[in-house]
């Protein structure tokens, strides 16, 4: 398979119609590579050739056929093209057609056809040329963003032009609107997500076209029109009522309210203070039922209030840095409700200042987006792990013999939910040490002795986590903070250490007294007793998680 790219864009490798084009070539290379198919692309950047005007002469038709009497890059290009078994023509959009030095290349086309006149049912017009060269079997696609919301409306020129040139229907075209956008780092989550789509549609496009669900992403909007067109006005820097230029900060701040999500609404209007404390400037944006506004002079009560840098919050938009690593390095505070910050891509989904920093993943419904793809997740479930320990716990001591036979049953019967979760190393573990007691115990073992070294090992479990890369509690309250995204959150993880000791030095300390309790008439009753402790501390746990990030986030 032989591609020709033609980049149109005077802008070169800074184009970003020219992402799109990369992200199709990753998809169509993938497809290829699987079919174990050649794939060899050759590429030119028409902004670095010397491709002069057409003189209009028709030498290349009389004097010297399939030849033009202008000696410049043209002719490597026209034997390009005529190597090419798929050619992508790449480009913005200039003034509702393509860019000058495209339309030079484009009518320097002309030695390839010849001067007779046919009528060609499939091209557009009345009349055309016919080809020079055979280029039956020879594919093109048509790749291009332009800077309105949408692509519908605005592409009537090209639609045109290459329908005569290759007829209608005889071409792929993948035109996206708000094409600057693809150039903001803070709203890459979002980009990424689109070029994702169009890596599907590389893939595709070689496997025999691109697929109707595909299209359909393709021909979203990345963002809403209000929300593009409020967007691309603030990016000029200034002010729409008097002319004159903002400060970077506002506009920043400006953008960053733009992208608050009014279907978030909690049903109590919230104040985000923004103070940059680099260049000591401070606004507000007030989030409401209907959207959000800035304020400038700072007279609205802020619920929430993040004490940073400029230039550190905008790394932390740009995905240069994470936010969480940020705030655990100190680098900015945040004073108020902290809710506000654990809820950040609910109110700013696609602003890419999330605690978590994550770019070109989302989690929606149970689903993963990654690239462009939705696969179905499966979470992992506490209550997997806890089940075998608790019914054994509470069993064992009324009756050991009939106890252990239960809890045996229960944990052959626990895997049959791994089918609607994610399993753990930690529900394996649990599955094979309860088991073990319960065969001890029918083997005549002590329950005196095996209840109680069954928490004193559920405690060695929780505890001995902490040394781990990831701790226990962790696997499985991810499932609340943005899934495995939460497991690269320093803070997260710094919480989730803590709690997790905390769970292991309770069961170590249940095991002492519940050795004690078994040699006394509460024996029957051990189970309920020692889910006592183990409430309070499931309340502590809900305040601690809340209370612990907030601490750190106010710096102290």
């Amino acid at each position: 398979m032989k591609i020709f790219v033609i980049n149109g864009s005077p802008k070169g490798n800074r184009s970003n119609t020219y992402k799109l084009t990369q992200a199709f070539l990753a998809g169509m290379k993938e497809s290829a590579e699987n079919a174990k198919e050649d794939f060899e692309v050759e590429e030119i950047w028409v902004s670095r050739l010397e491709i002069r005007p057409c003189l209009g002469c028709f030498s290349c038709w009389d004097k010297t056929p399939g030849s033009c009497c202008i000696q410049d890059d043209m002719r490597e290009v026209i034997q390009k093209l005529l190597w090419a078994d798929i050619t992508i023509w790449s480009f913005p959009l200039y003034y509702y057609t393509v860019p000058g030095g495209l339309k030079n290349l484009i009518d320097r086309q002309l030695p390839m056809a010849l001067p007779f006149m046919v009528e060609n049912e499939d091209v557009s017009g009345n009349g055309s040329h016919p080809s020079r060269y055979d280029m039956s079997g020879k594919k093109t696609v048509v790749i291009s963003t332009c800077g309105f919301y949408t692509a519908e409306g605005n592409y009537d020129g090209i639609y045109s032009l290459f329908d005569h040139a290759y007829g209608r229907d005889n071409y792929t075209t993948i035109f996206c609107g708000q094409g600057e956008l693809f150039r903001v780092p803070d709203l890459s989550k979002r980009t990424n997500e689109y070029l994702g789509y169009v890596q599907n549609a590389g893939r595709e496009y070689v496997l025999g076209g691109i697929l109707p669900e595909t299209r359909a992403k393709l021909e979203e909007l990345l963002y809403p029109r209000e929300t593009f067109e409020t967007w691309a006005d603030l990016s000029w820097g200034i002010d729409k009522e008097k002319g004159e230029k903002e400060s970077d900060a506002l506009i920043f701040t400006r953008q960053m309210a733009v992208l608050y999500r009014k279907e978030s609404y909690s049903g109590k209007e919230q104040v985000l203070e923004m103070y940059y404390t680099d260049i000591d400037e401070c606004y507000q944006i007030v989030m409401g039922k209907e959207g959000s506004r800035v304020v400038t002079d700072g007279s609205e009560h802020a619920t929430t209030r993040i004490e940073t840098p400029l230039s550190v919050w905008r790394s932390i938009a740009a995905g240069e840095i994470r936010g969480d690593e940020a705030l655990m390095q100190k680098l900015y505070k945040v004073k108020g409700d902290f809710n506000l910050m654990l809820k950040w891509d609910e109110y700013f989904g696609d602003a890419g200042t999330n605690t978590n920093g994550n770019r070109g993943a989302s989690k929606t419904n149970g689903q993963k987006t990654v690239s462009g793809i939705h696969i179905p997740q499966r979470e992992t479930n506490m209550n997997i792990m806890l089940i075998p320990w608790i019914v054994f716990w509470v069993a064992a001591p009324i009756d050991s013999y009939l106890g252990s036979l239960i809890s045996i049953g229960v944990c052959a019967l626990v895997p049959l939910l791994f089918y609607q979760n994610k399993k753990t190393f930690y529900d394996i573990l649990s599955g094979a040490l309860i088991s073990g007691f319960s065969m001890a115990a029918l083997c005549g073992g002590s329950s005196r002795i095996l209840v109680p070294l069954s928490y004193l090992s559920f405690g060695i479990m929780w505890s001995a986590t902490c040394l781990v890369k990831i701790p226990l509690t962790a696997h499985y309250s991810m499932n609340s903070y943005n899934g495995e995204d939460a497991l690269l959150n320093p803070l997260f993880m710094k919480t989730n250490r803590i709690l997790t000791l905390l769970w292991g030095i309770l069961y170590l300390m249940t095991s002492v007294w519940t050795y004690l309790l078994m040699g006394t008439m509460v024996k029957p009753y051990i189970g309920a007793v020692n889910s006592v402790v183990p409430i309070f501390m499931g309340i502590f746990t809900v305040w601690f998680q809340k209370w612990y990030p907030r601490k750190v986030a106010m710096g102290e």
